[in-house]
């Protein structure tokens, strides 16, 4: 029996839920088990134990049926009723869900009606136009699956930032563990925080290179090995991510580090630079330059920042090694110092219970004052939201009491700042009067609907929600999923130079599948004055930790502390809100 996580137990329910919707079940054993993963997957104790032991009895949201059901699962591994459910399907048949804009109705109508149980199937009948003849679908419908399978293909070997992270971590700490390993560190994209990534890279500083690679290629985790050598070993994980180990001497170990972070365009110009002084640089160090004498000798490396320190250079954080301009400013003094995630003191944008949150607003706040937040910014979302169970005035008015209830009674602990997430309507227009707004402490102002205008009629909607008083920043600017959704056709330009205008904050909405406003944006944001909050997006406490992306993005976007709100003191931001939006400075 392979090992039962809190992750097993989720997954199963949620199946289970994806199942019964798929066969027209009653919705309220379909939201039950929904439900039961969502408090599986948020709670506050060791579940996968509790079930095993049949002990979770008085867990709000989790019946007699399903204790029994986690029980059963918890203790063998399996469960009868899920593998009865999903025998009637071939495994293939699950990647559907994966497709932009296929929910379980239409699957279910797909594989009724077409027989459709993967994704071959799916392109072959689109392709051939019988998708456009069922209803409810359409030829617009067949063509959006087409462009969705197509992106899918595109980006089938890339995988999102987190589960890169949680991947890199667990083998970098293996990896470290080993006895013959001086020093190691991941590499590649993933040093760098770009938004995704395609595999991992990792360095291990070691005097037995040929033992290093061959116990990497018989971790438990391998399923498959790719390359094996003395001083190489490549491995596939079970969901697909390729994983490169390359064993180096102690003396080697900057070289390769620094060559394997990339990206090659930073490298091209590192090396270029190199040859100027008579230097040739590679992943194993500095040699003299075909005949050329360097006019100093060649200097003892004991890590990256003497690399830099050889080639006249200030050291070049990793994330900004793109060759966009960080190497022009690292040799006249002027990179910035970039934020740390130790400079956060509190975070906006997160919902609850009340719209489409698994936590309590209490839940939520008892979670970031274990982080050590000193503030938190609750904004559910607006009426317009219907699929979220966005809120009415009348239910936001109630939650602001909420709120106002917390800070008198444990203000001193955590602040929380009322809010919420208006929907920017098609016209421009906001989900909620200006008096409702005004009685907030901020507003975030999203794009959820209506995401097919040109770039001049979005741009427009857009700066038009900027331009009320009371929009405190943009939300998630343009609306991509990464992997799964492309962005909305939106001008960056107008919108940056709209919120410089009238002092509206521009997100950068940290959860790995968005990662939005995009890192190529940011520093001329920045140097417009344009201020950024970093914004999980938490829909759940743990996503509290998506706060470690938006911080790699940042600083990949050359934003220093001083750049982002939520680094300001409690008192600041206080002041900040309560300052009329045009007379907010710069």
């Amino acid at each position: 029996m392979s090992e039962v996580t809190r992750e097993t137990l989720s997954s199963v329910l949620e199946e289970i839920a994806l199942l019964l919707e798929i066969q027209g079940e009653n919705p309220f054993k379909i939201r039950a088990y929904r439900q039961g993963a969502e408090i599986v997957s948020s709670f506050d104790g060791d579940i996968v134990a509790r079930a095993k032991d049949n002990d979770l009895k008085g867990i709000k949201g989790i019946g007699e049926a399903l204790q029994d059901k986690l029980h059963e699962l918890a203790t063998t591994g399996s469960l009868e009723f899920h593998q009865k459910l999903r025998g009637k399907y071939p495994d293939t048949f699950f990647d559907l869900f994966d497709i932009e804009g296929l929910g379980p109705k239409k699957i279910a109508a797909l594989h009724k009606e077409l027989g459709i149980a993967s994704i071959p199937d799916l392109k072959a009948a689109c392709e051939s136009n019988k998708v456009a003849g069922l209803s409810g679908f359409g030829k617009k419908t067949e063509q959006k699956i087409l462009e969705a399978i197509e992106r899918r293909e595109k980006f089938a070997d890339r995988f999102l930032l987190h589960t890169a992270t949680a991947a890199a971590e667990t083998i970098l700490e293996r990896i470290r563990s080993h006895p013959d390993v001086l020093r190691a560190q991941w590499a590649g994209s993933l040093r760098r925080s770009k938004e995704t990534i395609g595999d991992l890279d990792f360095i291990a500083a070691t005097s037995k290179p040929a033992d290093l690679t061959a116990w990497f290629s018989e971790l438990d985790i391998v399923t498959d090995v790719i390359v094996h050598g003395d001083t190489k070993c490549s491995i596939r994980l079970e969901n697909g991510l390729q994983c490169d180990l390359r064993a180096v001497s102690n003396e080697q170990y900057p070289f390769a580090l620094q060559y394997f972070t990339g990206s090659k365009e930073h490298n091209v110009a590192i090396r270029s630079r190199a040859l100027k002084q008579g230097l040739s640089l590679n992943e194993y160090g500095f040699t003299a330059a075909g005949k050329t004498t360097p006019h100093e000798p060649i200097p003892t490396v004991h890590d990256e920042r003497d690399i830099y320190r050889t080639l006249g250079l200030d050291y070049i954080e990793p994330e900004l090694r793109e060759n966009h301009g960080e190497i022009e400013a690292s040799e006249d003094g002027s990179l910035p110092r970039l934020i740390e995630l130790e400079n956060l003191r509190g975070t906006f944008h997160n919902h609850t219970t009340a719209s489409d949150g698994v936590a309590t607003l209490e839940e939520m706040a008892e979670a970031a004052i274990d982080l050590g937040l000193r503030y938190l910014g609750i904004a559910d979302h607006s009426k317009a939201s219907f699929q979220a169970n966005g809120l009415d005035e009348e239910r936001l008015a109630k939650q602001t009491e909420e709120i106002a209830e917390w800070n008198r009674q444990r203000g001193d602990e955590l602040w929380i700042f009322s809010g919420t997430e208006v929907d920017i309507l098609k016209d421009g227009s906001l989900d909620f009067s200006d008096d409702t707004l005004a009685s907030l402490d901020y507003c975030v102002a999203s794009v959820h609907a209506s995401f097919t205008l040109d770039e001049k009629t979005m741009t427009k909607r857009i700066i038009q929600a900027m331009e009320n008083e009371h929009v405190t920043m943009l939300g998630h600017l343009t609306g991509r999923l990464l992997l799964r959704r492309d962005e909305y056709a939106v001008n960056h330009e107008k919108i940056i130079d709209c919120a410089a205008e009238t002092r509206t904050i521009i997100e950068l909405n940290c959860n790995p599948r968005r990662l939005d406003m995009d890192w190529r944006w940011w520093r001329k944001a920045r140097d417009k004055g344009v201020l950024c909050s970093i914004n999980p997006d938490a829909h759940r406490p743990e996503q509290f930790q998506f706060l470690r992306f938006g911080i790699g993005i940042a600083r990949k976007g050359w934003l220093r502390r001083k750049d982002v709100l939520n680094t300001f003191t409690l008192d600041e931001v206080k002041d900040y809100l309560g300052t009329p939006k045009a007379k907010r400075s710069l």
